[in-house]
């Protein structure tokens, strides 16, 4: 989630800064006045056939790194942490050049197009939205998608501040089969539970290289396991550790990591 939204986007050193508290960011939180049976009613966003934004596609640069928006949402799947935004930032201009309103369905992403419709699916329940990308962000670590708060509440994120999601690029050709709000899909066995949570190192085709890495990260007193898998019928080895259940002990393992100067990617399965 970016602090200041413009057609080129400037991060101030405040953005650093930013954090969860409680369920929400830092100094944000959810609009006073309004009640939870007026956000339940409000309607998903319909997939419409839209123009690119004249802002907000461009590559950018947030917290020294350099972000190259897609070209086409075409196809794009992707299973990560939700987070939200609400007051702090309504009515303030985001990257796309549309007013940031947390009472409407839209959400925040790195480098979809803008503007972009997603399905999002919460992992655990199996209740899911439609929401209008239409902004950057968020740009917390293995954060996918920044979601308003009208978004978020009615998939029961304000709460909890975070949770496992599944995005699904939509288009106005989907609209039929995905646009009524707050539904629920079948969800397994393991989904009730939670979804396992991975912290992964890195995927070599050599076993010897991800053997090199599994010592290396012994030795920083981190304790990797080699996966193996086929990957388009070659062989793969992941280096990992997991699983976990919660969302804050994989952004310990992850912040513990990048300190000892390894980055990581989060795995949901």
């Amino acid at each position: 989630m970016s602090c200041k939204r413009t057609a080129v986007i400037v991060l101030v050193a405040a953005l650093a800064g930013c954090g969860s508290r409680g369920g929400y960011y830092q100094d944000d939180g959810p609009p006073r006045g309004v009640s939870k049976s007026a956000v339940e009613k409000i309607p998903n966003a319909v997939p419409r056939n839209e123009p690119r934004s004249k802002f907000g596609n461009d590559p950018y640069v947030a917290l020294g790194k350099k972000y190259y928006p897609m070209k086409s949402a075409r196809g794009y799947n992707e299973r990560g942490v939700a987070s939200w935004y609400g007051k702090k930032f309504h009515g303030r201009r985001t990257s796309s050049g549309e007013k940031y309103d947390m009472l409407a369905m839209t959400a925040a992403h790195r480098t979809l197009p803008l503007p972009t419709y997603v399905k999002v699916r919460n992992l655990k329940s199996g209740k899911s939205v439609i929401v209008k990308v239409n902004d950057r962000g968020p740009f917390l670590h293995n954060r996918v998608i920044d979601l308003s708060y009208a978004a978020a509440y009615k998939l029961g994120v304000v709460t909890t501040g975070t949770a496992l999601v599944e995005v699904t690029a939509v288009t106005a050709n989907d609209s039929s089969k995905t646009a009524s709000y707050g539904t629920v899909t079948p969800v397994s066995s393991r989904s009730v539970s939670g979804p396992r949570l991975y912290v992964q190192y890195g995927a070599f085709s050599v076993k010897s290289n991800a053997q090199d890495l599994q010592r290396r990260l012994f030795g920083s007193g981190l304790k990797p396991f080699i996966e193996h898998g086929v990957l388009n019928g070659s062989d793969i080895y992941r280096v990992r550790v997991g699983p976990y259940s919660r969302v804050s002990e994989v952004d310990a393992v992850a912040a513990r990591s990048r300190q000892i100067g390894y980055e990581t990617k989060l795995v949901i399965e």
